[in-house]
């Protein structure tokens, strides 16, 4: 068994839901998360919006350092190790757009499973 955890964009979770349900996979965790990559982040995009917003450019400056933490969603599943490939590849298909902050998938080993309900173990506890 493997876990798969995604850091997605938060505007991607529905997509990604939708993606994983239609390839057998309507399973998952979500969490709200916070935090940032190697690369400053470039507010140029949105710095003309928060100048109509806010006077002052040194505030404007301070809204937009370049080191500030970006909410993102956090994806965890449970997967047989030949279905991870196939999760891997739906949550590429659907959050890359081709620039930074798409996001990270980490895949782990998972040591063993236990249903609290039933109490069965393994992959027949997934």
């Amino acid at each position: 068994m493997k876990e798969v955890v995604a850091i997605i964009r938060m505007n991607m979770v529905n997509k990604t839901k939708a993606a994983l349900l239609e390839a057998g996979f309507p399973f998952f965790t979500c969490r709200k998360v916070m935090g940032r990559g190697k690369k400053k982040v470039d507010f140029v995009m949105i710095e003309d919006a928060l100048i109509g917003e806010i006077v002052d450019k040194g505030v404007a400056e301070q809204a937009s350092e370049a080191y500030r933490l970006i909410s993102k969603r956090m994806i965890i599943l449970l997967v047989k190790d030949e279905d991870v490939d196939k999760v891997v590849n739906e949550i590429i298909k659907v959050n890359s757009t081709g620039n930074p902050g798409d996001g990270k998938i980490f895949i782990t080993n998972v040591i063993d499973v236990a249903r609290i309900r039933t109490g069965e173990r393994g992959e027949a506890a997934i």
